[in-house]
């Protein structure tokens, strides 16, 4: 459950720190968001936290008793930080990672995860619905006590969709520059693999409607659950000019995949056209 924020991934690293203690290496980590660049949306900025896990390689990872235990690491605009320091004993190990941190876990192969119905809500003091249903995931394994860091690549787990509007010929004026879109009727509840890294839409979640934010002027977002619509049913609904345009459809939305979809806006809203753009991975 992981949108982190952003800054150059150059910079988006836990310092080295050569110190030993007791005989123990530091344990230094770097992490790469799936675009490979800036935040907010696309990265990390500073105040984003990393939840961390290391165990020991041959032993399973559990929700607690591990070498490192869902360990908070925040970014300060050049390093990831943790509240204490970290250290490495012999042997080989596991690290998993996600973003952004629950403060609690209850599973870890079926944690309870749910994108924002509303994920117009603006980053703030606050992380917005945007990012917050954005869950990013990471590991790397057979890892041993190092003083250079560990590398991890975030990847997204979720789906996501951006309807672009597009004029039709026969559409009168220019469309407006703000709309409500409405993506109906999938489930916004998951259950998550910490160990794999894999989210599955809850058996018995509800189907809900979430609302997408404004990318741009003419482009909506929004973070979904993978899951596949077997039938058709209404699904994206734009509001504007107080008339309402919807397109009912089947769909699967991919885990980490970005599904861009054209809707073709024409005068009738009972004509609404469509065309499935392409499919994108480590989007931004």
């Amino acid at each position: 459950m992981l949108t982190a924020g952003l800054s150059s991934c150059s910079g988006e690293s836990m310092e080295p720190n050569s110190d030993i203690a007791n005989g123990k290496v530091a344990m230094e980590f770097t992490f790469s968001h799936p675009s490979q660049s800036r935040a907010t949306e696309t990265s990390f900025e500073t105040g984003d936290v990393v939840g961390l896990y290391v165990s020991e390689a041959d032993k399973t990872l559990e929700i607690s008793g591990n070498t490192v235990n869902n360990e908070g690491l925040s970014f300060t605009g050049s390093a990831w930080k943790s509240s204490r320091n970290l250290y490495w004993d012999a042997g080989n190990y596991n690290v998993y990672a996600y973003y952004p941190r629950l403060d609690e876990i209850s599973s870890i192969t079926d944690l309870p995860f749910e994108v924002e119905t509303d994920q117009r809500k603006a980053t703030g003091s606050s992380m917005g619905g945007y990012e917050a249903s954005d869950f990013l995931f990471a590991s790397a394994k057979g890892i041993q006590a190092s003083a250079n860091p560990v590398h991890l690549q975030f990847s997204h787990i979720m789906s996501k969709i951006s309807i672009r509007l597009i004029k039709g010929e026969d559409f009168e004026g220019e469309l407006p520059e703000t709309a409500t879109v409405y993506i109906h009727n999938t489930v916004t509840e998951a259950s998550i693999d910490m160990m794999a890294g894999v989210a599955t839409k809850a058996l018995r979640g509800t189907r809900k409607t979430v609302t997408a934010r404004q990318a741009d002027p003419t482009t909506y977002s929004a973070i979904l659950v993978p899951q596949r619509l077997e039938n058709r049913v209404p699904l994206i609904e734009v509001v504007m000019n107080g008339v309402s345009y919807l397109y009912e459809s089947k769909f699967l939305f991919k885990p980490g995949i970005h599904h861009i979809v054209n809707l073709v806006i024409d005068k009738n809203p009972d004509q609404l056209k469509i065309e499935i753009g392409g499919e994108i991975t480590n989007w931004n």
